[in-house]
């Protein structure tokens, strides 16, 4: 009768529990990937055109003078000749801010010997309104204060959509309708059924000019157009069953 030694004994049980081992990490991955197999992760979308509600308008004046005294002087006739033109188009609801001044060096920015040279003052003005004809005709009429010697500046109208915060959980909500009507389709086509929402993250949520096809995943929140189209995107997870 043959006899198994001692040594190959020992080196056939340790193959022996090495296959098993093997075996067994087979399994456990194979359920491990079933397990993970057993839900679905979709983006969903929405979009809907909205028209801005307020426009806002800003701008700004100001003088230089060699003296402080002499540049408020100029400033606050500069003022009235503001106020005159907003008065003739009956504009009441306008912000003017306090002034802002600025100390005029001569010489370099590197000279220790620098004096001051003159102050500049300037004050900055805000209009709020639901009425964009008319703040467009502010706009373009304010040139009229440039011919009056005022050194008036101003930015281009602003166009916001106000209720966006109410639109965001509104789009949202289509967003994950989208998501799951994705995931239903894809799902079908895989012999599997849609069970139950596991988790769901926002993604974009943009509001864009109308046509516009830029996509920033830091969001964007245009102000140059009226017309706007806000974007709304969620990715979700669903369990299959």
């Amino acid at each position: 009768m043959n006899t198994i030694s001692r040594p190959h004994l020992v080196g056939l049980l340790a193959g022996v529990f090495l296959s098993a081992g093997l075996v067994a990490s087979a399994f456990l991955a194979s359920r491990s990937y079933l397990h993970n197999s057993q839900s679905i992760v979709v983006t969903g979308s929405a979009r809907k055109d909205v028209l801005s509600d307020l426009a806002i308008w800003h701008g700004s004046f100001s003088v230089e003078a060699s003296t402080l005294n002499e540049a408020h002087q100029r400033l606050k006739a500069d003022l009235e000749k503001v106020k005159a033109f907003l008065d003739a188009r009956v504009v009441t609801n306008c912000s003017i801010s306090s002034i802002g001044i600025q100390q005029l060096r001569s010489g370099t920015a590197n000279d220790d010997a620098q004096k001051t040279a003159g102050y500049r003052l300037s004050r900055g003005l805000e209009i709020k309104s639901a009425d964009f004809e008319r703040m467009m005709q502010l706009d373009a009429a304010s040139g009229e204060l440039v011919g009056q010697g005022v050194e008036f500046t101003s930015t281009p109208l602003q166009f916001l959509y106000t209720k966006s915060a109410e639109a965001k959980i509104e789009m949202l909500a289509e967003a994950t309708k989208d998501a799951r009507a994705r995931a239903d389709q894809i799902a079908l086509q895989g012999g599997a059924r849609i069970d139950s929402l596991r988790s769901a993250k926002m993604g974009v949520f943009q509001i864009t000019p109308q046509y516009a096809t830029e996509i920033s995943w830091g969001g964007v929140n245009d102000t140059s157009a009226m017309e706007k189209t806000i974007t709304a995107v969620i990715s979700a997870t669903f369990s299959l069953k």
